[in-house]
């Protein structure tokens, strides 16, 4: 058995849960594995009911149709989704994993240095990568409008 790096044992991408699926990904030199973990969270994730998919909430600059939707409850961020495409349901389903249960402000301040840590450029294709840092600037849009619902509700207190 190898040994972590310093690296990859020190790095922190604002989220416990997205350290330890990034740390997972790192593990393997195979490709084919990390594709395969990126098929098996693909495979767990709810189904969005579809009266819930609707243009607010559909990340854009997708080729698949995919839809992220979030609830704040007592101050933290509930995801769920929907992709018609399995890889990219994946993908949406290991940025959900990762920032369930953070405040608005984490998501917000979430870097997306994670994403090349992960490994999984080389099994995904331009267009797929590219999905995959837009459904993580939908996911951050959201919270920031929490944050603007929120700063507005105090306001009129």
């Amino acid at each position: 058995m190898t040994e972590a790096s310093p690296a990859q044992t020190t790095i922190n991408f604002g989220s416990e849960s997205l350290n330890q699926m990034v740390h997972k990904l790192q593990k393997t030199s195979d490709s084919r594995k990390r594709y395969e973990y990126i098929l098996w969270l693909a495979k767990k994730l709810p189904d969005l009911p579809e009266d819930l998919r609707d243009e607010a909430i559909k990340v854009k600059g997708c080729i698949s149709q995919v839809f992220v939707l979030s609830t704040l409850s007592q101050g933290r961020l509930q995801w769920k989704g929907f992709s018609d495409a399995l890889i990219t349901k994946g993908l949406l389903a290991f940025l959900i994993k990762g920032l369930q249960d953070l405040t608005p402000q984490e998501v917000i301040s979430i870097s997306p240095d994670f994403i090349k840590a992960t490994g999984l450029q080389g099994s995904l294709t331009p267009s797929r990568a590219n999905g995959f840092l837009n459904i993580l600037l939908t996911m951050q849009e959201q919270a920031k409008a929490h944050v603007i619902k929120n700063k507005k509700l105090s306001a009129t207190k």
